[in-house]
């Protein structure tokens, strides 16, 4: 009775939130490798120097750009002696300069950028903008709940009632002879789903701590802490730095020297551009691809002295703040490099067929439900007839 229950919520919840999950495996197949094509595209920036060039001033190089519809508030470099000067306004540009010429470099075609951001669009809130967006990210939140409890009811289904070697191999592997209609469908839709579970779970979970308060919440506390509140100060703030008496500011470059020696292994070190009565200026220091949060840690330096004021390595996060980061790139499989993305891919392609399997065996099922209706409607219409035969 339980099993047959469970199979009636785990088909009502795929036919319900089956499109959305389409959608939302389609569109995270499509991204799943946006950070390289990216990083590729961006490949024309990097210039190598002519012989004996020394880069320029960072002071200067931030000058270049400042605009009143452009206030520089980092300043970026890869590791790399052909990188380009990246900079930032917040959320408003990038700009990238050759740092050896001051030369701004004229910015690619924003396609494939435009592309991915559409496509991350609809892939959280169905591309919706404006007020509207509120009430796509609760479907699209809601049918993300759904799919987890498709994929943990699915393996309690996957289950055969009978445990035989041939009911199991079905469910395993693809059946040599289950090549067309619903016999393809059961078996690709039991494989699919057991191989991708794990993964899918891992990325169903993560997903739904960026729907909903009570999941974020649920990250700290399963770590132990309580979660953080917004606009509530931390207790352990930081400590003012020490200013020489008479001494005078380090310059950008010397001190991003100093930030480059904390970890000789760096991919990137961004530094934020202080104000200019700031005593400290920090820096963000990435050792791996940009998603993996293990690799990022936050160095700030005296800007007087370019002594550490403070050096916060991921691993000196609490283990909320360390369980959070690593959800964010657990769902887009970049917390654990190239192979993590691929399995991410290859799970969420997985959903794909898992769909188009679920609602094309739910089909067939409801169209033999009408079948069976209209024949018994047509056997009781044959039994009243034959029965006015005889009494005539």
């Amino acid at each position: 009775m339980f099993r047959k229950i469970l199979f009636w919520a785990h088909l009502i919840s795929g036919v319900l939130a089956g499109l959305v999950v389409l959608m939302m495996s389609v569109t995270g197949v499509i991204l799943t490798y946006e950070r390289q094509l990216l990083a590729m595209e961006d490949q024309v920036y990097f210039v190598a120097p002519e012989p004996g060039q020394e880069r320029l001033a960072m002071e200067a190089l931030i000058e270049t750009v400042r605009s009143d519809s452009f206030q520089a508030t980092s300043i970026a470099f890869y590791n790399d002696v052909n990188s380009p000067a990246v900079l930032r306004a917040g959320r408003s540009g990038t700009r990238y300069l050759n740092p050896y010429t001051s030369e701004l470099h004229s910015p690619h075609s924003e396609a494939l950028d435009n592309f991915f951001s559409t496509v991350t669009g609809w892939h959280r809130w169905f591309n919706v903008r404006g007020e509207g967006r509120a009430n796509a990210r609760a479907i699209t939140g809601a049918s993300n709940l759904l799919f987890l409890f498709l994929v943990l009811s699915g393996l309690y289904l996957w289950l055969p009632a009978v445990y035989r070697w041939s009911a199991m191999r079905l469910r395993l592997w693809f059946h040599p002879n289950a090549k067309y209609g619903a016999a393809r469908d059961f078996n690709w839709h039991h494989v699919f789903g057991f191989w991708a579970a794990i993964p899918l779970i891992v990325i169903i979970a993560t997903a739904t701590v960026f729907n909903y308060s009570w999941a974020n919440g649920m990250v700290y506390r399963l770590a132990g802490e309580e979660p953080p509140q917004r606009g509530v100060a931390t207790a352990n703030a930081e400590q003012p730095a020490v200013v020489p008496t008479g001494s005078s500011r380090r310059s950008y470059a010397e001190l991003f020297e100093r930030a480059s020696e904390q970890l000789t292994d760096w991919h990137l070190i961004t530094m934020t551009i202080p104000e200019d009565t700031a005593a400290t200026v920090d820096f963000s220091i990435d050792q791996g691809n940009g998603g993996q949060p293990q690799k990022r840690h936050r160095l700030t330096l005296n800007a007087y002295t370019g002594d550490v004021h403070e050096w916060a390595p991921f691993n000196s996060l609490s283990a909320g703040r360390q369980a959070r980061s690593w959800v964010r790139f657990l769902h887009t499989g970049e917390a654990l490099g190239l192979i993590g993305q691929t399995v991410a891919g290859i799970a969420s392609f997985a959903g794909i067929i898992m769909v188009w399997t679920g609602l094309a065996l739910a089909l067939r099922r409801f169209n033999g439900w009408l079948l069976r209706k209209r024949r018994a409607k047509a056997s009781r219409q044959k039994e009243i007839a034959d029965t006015d035969n005889l009494v005539t």
